[in-house]
């Protein structure tokens, strides 16, 4: 009953001329992100956003932890109630907690080639742009990027290209991830755990020859979905294409990769009818596929070379911003919300406790700027709000209470795809999270942190292990622990 009241297959006739309706369950991205399904769910919420009954009903339905369809969500966001928005807000934070506790996944961004073919008006790579100094790095220059990030302590990356056959074609990328997974420090045998890959909308083919190389999540932005916008911010090049662009997870997920990230760029479009489409994307990922997003990344607008954001009428405010992240982690309990270094500190810590469970430390948008920031000017994608050292931002989040974590067990342990989807809506994913991130965090401790950071990490670990709630894994934890501070043991996971 439920599939036939959202999932309307029949075509009508107006006027002589064809309209699509709504579909879930299309391989037309028009159809499955559908315009008029859209408007009518900003209509709906408009309408009711301050219906104090409807609110609190859809507010208590959300506390099961099941999440929310788009249309529930969006009266969420849009509701006016201070009282309700008081409850929204709380309702998030009880949310994240639930479901991962107080890890947070760190990670950086390794861009290796801003050679673009694409149009693309808001992003310096856009082909016209004449100020960007473009650079494609080396294998040998890829390895000095890596090593120069593994001796900081990251463990995760986010692979980063612009779009050009020639200069970055699949071959080149797939080298690069081999050269970085590669890539060990001499004594303590250090490395890169985990790879994201964020390139531009591919095939079937490539996606299954990016599989094969053991990639991460693969990360892919929609920037907007309103297919309008999306085709005037987007006026040339491949990327131009919104429906291929729009279909990328479902060959993804047809290629076997067990891991697939969304996101849009807030401050295109209207943020009332992105997030409405985001969330219509991950219903039609899990009806077709059993799999929603693995991660959710919410990046704002921001200054970059040749990019004038005043130009942009869509900019949303630090208020609605901070409202997405929370009515994003109630309608999607299950998944990593990302939040990257564009943001400030000060943002980023309240975003922290509405819901982000993942962000970016330590961040470079430059081609090669880890190992030589000299040779990488004029390269950057976007300007950092967030500048601080890696160490800094661990100390930070201790501070707060949170727990840093590197922690890559789950790939090793196949608990990806499905089986990560089924863990985190029963809310047992945190029963892994939480000891992996205490083991990880360990070794940063013991081989990267400061002398003050490390003092403080030890007395978080020693007071987090009393909440391990099961015996026999929280002995384990303990003795994993011990065997990292004696024999100086690397990558151990529960």
């Amino acid at each position: 009953k439920k599939q036939k009241n959202i999932e309307r297959k029949s075509k009508k006739t107006i006027k002589g001329e064809k309209i699509i309706l709504y579909n879930i369950k299309s391989e037309k991205a028009e159809e499955f992100i559908e315009d008029l399904e859209i408007k009518k769910a900003i209509d709906f919420a408009e309408k009711n956003k301050t219906n104090k009954e409807l609110i609190n009903s859809i507010i208590e339905k959300a506390t099961k932890c099941d999440g929310l369809n788009h249309k529930e969500a969006l009266l969420l966001l849009l509701c006016e109630l201070e009282e309700e928005n008081l409850e929204i807000f709380k309702l998030a934070e009880k949310i994240k907690n639930l479901v991962y506790g107080k890890r947070i996944v760190l990670f950086a961004p390794l861009y290796i080639s801003n050679y673009c073919v694409n149009g693309c008006t808001y992003c310096p790579y856009c082909f016209k742009n004449t100020t960007t100094a473009r650079r494609k790095l080396t294998q040998d220059e890829i390895e000095k990027e890596t090593m120069a990030l593994i001796k900081m302590g990251h463990k995760r990356i986010a692979l980063e290209t612009g779009e050009d056959e020639k200069n970055c074609p699949i071959e080149y990328i797939l080298e690069s991830i081999e050269t970085i997974y590669n890539t060990k420090t001499e004594n303590n045998n250090q490395t890169i755990r985990r790879i994201n890959v964020n390139i531009a909308a591919t095939t079937i083919e490539n996606y299954r020859k990016l599989k094969e190389k053991n990639i991460g999540t693969y990360v892919l932005f929609q920037e907007t979905y309103n297919k309008k916008d999306y085709e005037k911010y987007h006026p040339t090049g491949p990327k131009s294409n919104y429906s291929y662009h729009t279909t990328a997870m479902d060959r993804a997920l047809k290629a076997k990769i067990d891991d697939i990230g969304c996101g849009v760029l807030f401050g295109l479009s209207n943020f009332k009818y992105d997030f409405t489409a985001l969330l219509m994307h991950k219903e039609h990922l899990e009806e077709v596929y059993n799999i929603g997003p693995h991660t959710i990344s919410v990046p704002r607008i921001k200054k970059a070379t040749e990019v004038d954001v005043s130009k942009y009428e869509n900019s949303v405010d630090d208020r609605t911003f901070l409202k997405l992240i929370a009515c994003f982690r109630i309608a999607v309990p299950y998944t990593g919300i990302i939040i990257s270094t564009r943001e400030t500190k000060e943002i980023r810590e309240k975003a922290l406790k509405l819901g982000v469970s993942q962000i970016s430390a330590a961040s470079l948008t430059s081609v090669g700027g880890y190992f030589n920031q000299d040779k990488a000017k004029n390269s950057s994608q976007f300007e950092t709000s967030d500048k601080r050292s890696l160490d800094e931002v661990i100390r930070w989040l201790l501070s707060l209470n949170y727990i840093p974590s590197f922690c890559t067990g789950c790939y090793r342990k196949k608990r990806v795809g499905e089986n990560f989807m089924n863990l985190s809506k029963t809310n047992e994913i945190k029963n892994f999270c939480t000891p992996n991130a205490l083991l990880t965090l360990k070794e940063y401790l013991l081989k990267f942190s400061s002398t003050e950071t490390r003092k403080i990490g030890e007395n978080l670990i020693e007071k987090e292990l009393e909440n391990i709630e099961n015996k026999k894994t929280r002995k384990k934890t303990i003795e994993f622990l011990k065997e990292i501070e004696q024999n100086q043991k690397e990558d151990i996971f529960i």
